[in-house]
Protein backbone atom coordinates (compact mmCIF):
# COMPACT_ATOMS: atom_id res chain seq x y z
CA UNK A 1 0.00 0.00 0.00
CA UNK A 2 2.84 1.99 1.11
CA UNK A 3 4.32 1.66 -2.58
CA UNK A 4 1.23 3.00 -4.15
CA UNK A 5 1.04 6.23 -2.49
CA UNK A 6 4.40 7.02 -3.18
CA UNK A 7 3.67 6.29 -7.22
CA UNK A 8 1.07 8.46 -6.72
CA UNK A 9 2.53 11.13 -5.14
CA UNK A 10 5.60 10.99 -7.88
CA UNK A 11 2.92 11.06 -10.31
CA UNK A 12 1.48 14.25 -8.94
CA UNK A 13 4.99 15.70 -8.59
CA UNK A 14 5.88 15.36 -12.16
CA UNK A 15 2.78 16.83 -13.27
CA UNK A 16 3.05 20.08 -11.11
CA UNK A 17 6.97 20.51 -12.50
CA UNK A 18 5.67 19.90 -16.25
CA UNK A 19 2.75 22.41 -15.92
CA UNK A 20 5.48 24.82 -14.32
CA UNK A 21 7.19 24.22 -17.84
CA UNK A 22 4.09 25.30 -20.18
CA UNK A 23 3.52 27.99 -18.06
CA UNK A 24 7.25 30.07 -18.82
CA UNK A 25 7.16 28.26 -22.43
CA UNK A 26 3.79 30.37 -22.74
CA UNK A 27 4.96 33.47 -21.11
CA UNK A 28 7.60 33.52 -23.64
CA UNK A 29 5.65 32.74 -26.38
CA UNK A 30 3.76 35.82 -25.45
CA UNK A 31 6.62 37.89 -25.66
CA UNK A 32 8.25 36.95 -28.06
CA UNK A 33 5.13 37.74 -30.75
CA UNK A 34 5.08 41.50 -31.85
CA UNK A 35 1.98 43.22 -30.33
CA UNK A 36 1.19 45.29 -33.90
CA UNK A 37 0.77 42.24 -35.95
CA UNK A 38 -1.27 41.98 -38.38
CA UNK A 39 -3.00 38.92 -37.87
CA UNK A 40 -6.24 38.31 -40.12
CA UNK A 41 -9.57 38.60 -37.79
CA UNK A 42 -12.01 35.97 -38.35
CA UNK A 43 -15.44 37.06 -39.54
CA UNK A 44 -19.02 35.71 -38.10
CA UNK A 45 -21.92 35.54 -40.52
CA UNK A 46 -24.84 37.44 -39.07
CA UNK A 47 -27.38 35.81 -37.21
CA UNK A 48 -30.73 34.87 -38.15
CA UNK A 49 -33.64 36.31 -37.15
CA UNK A 50 -35.55 34.83 -34.32
CA UNK A 51 -39.23 33.53 -35.63
CA UNK A 52 -42.48 34.33 -34.45
CA UNK A 53 -44.28 31.86 -31.99
CA UNK A 54 -47.88 31.32 -32.52
CA UNK A 55 -50.27 32.81 -30.23
CA UNK A 56 -52.78 30.52 -28.89
CA UNK A 57 -56.44 31.49 -27.62
CA UNK A 58 -56.58 30.26 -24.01
CA UNK A 59 -60.07 29.24 -22.57
CA UNK A 60 -60.88 31.82 -19.39
CA UNK A 61 -60.22 29.77 -16.07
CA UNK A 62 -63.20 28.24 -14.20
CA UNK A 63 -64.74 30.02 -11.21
CA UNK A 64 -64.73 28.74 -8.01
CA UNK A 65 -67.87 27.76 -6.56
CA UNK A 66 -69.60 28.95 -3.33
CA UNK A 67 -68.86 27.46 -0.13
CA UNK A 68 -71.42 25.82 1.67
CA UNK A 69 -72.62 28.00 4.95
CA UNK A 70 -72.46 25.51 8.27
CA UNK A 71 -76.00 25.90 9.38
CA UNK A 72 -77.08 26.98 13.21
CA UNK A 73 -78.45 25.16 15.40
CA UNK A 74 -81.29 26.74 17.61
CA UNK A 75 -81.08 26.15 21.69
CA UNK A 76 -77.64 24.68 22.02
CA UNK A 77 -76.37 24.65 24.97
CA UNK A 78 -73.12 26.52 25.63
CA UNK A 79 -69.94 24.32 26.87
CA UNK A 80 -67.92 26.32 29.39
CA UNK A 81 -64.72 24.25 30.76
CA UNK A 82 -63.84 24.59 34.32
CA UNK A 83 -60.81 27.09 35.42
CA UNK A 84 -57.34 25.15 35.68
CA UNK A 85 -56.01 24.59 38.95
CA UNK A 86 -53.76 27.13 40.28
CA UNK A 87 -50.26 25.81 40.54
CA UNK A 88 -46.69 26.92 41.32
CA UNK A 89 -43.84 26.64 39.43
CA UNK A 90 -40.84 25.62 42.11
CA UNK A 91 -38.03 28.21 42.51
CA UNK A 92 -35.23 27.97 40.27
CA UNK A 93 -31.82 28.96 41.23
CA UNK A 94 -30.54 32.29 39.76
CA UNK A 95 -28.03 31.81 37.29
CA UNK A 96 -24.33 33.12 38.88
CA UNK A 97 -22.87 36.24 36.65
CA UNK A 98 -19.56 36.23 35.68
CA UNK A 99 -17.55 39.09 36.24
CA UNK A 100 -16.20 40.86 33.27
CA UNK A 101 -12.16 41.48 32.65
CA UNK A 102 -11.39 45.08 32.26
CA UNK A 103 -9.31 45.78 28.84
CA UNK A 104 -6.70 48.29 29.06
CA UNK A 105 -6.56 50.54 26.11
CA UNK A 106 -3.55 50.17 23.58
CA UNK A 107 -1.01 52.55 23.83
CA UNK A 108 -0.61 55.55 21.64
CA UNK A 109 0.92 54.77 18.05
CA UNK A 110 4.59 56.49 17.46
CA UNK A 111 4.55 58.38 14.11
CA UNK A 112 7.34 58.03 12.03
CA UNK A 113 9.21 61.13 9.95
Amino acid sequence: MTSHCCMILAFFIAISFSSMDIGIEARHLLQTTPSGSSLPKPTLPPLPPMPTLPQGNLPPLPTMPSLPTIPTIPNVPKVTLPPFPATSLPNFPSIPTIPTIPFFSPPPSTTSP
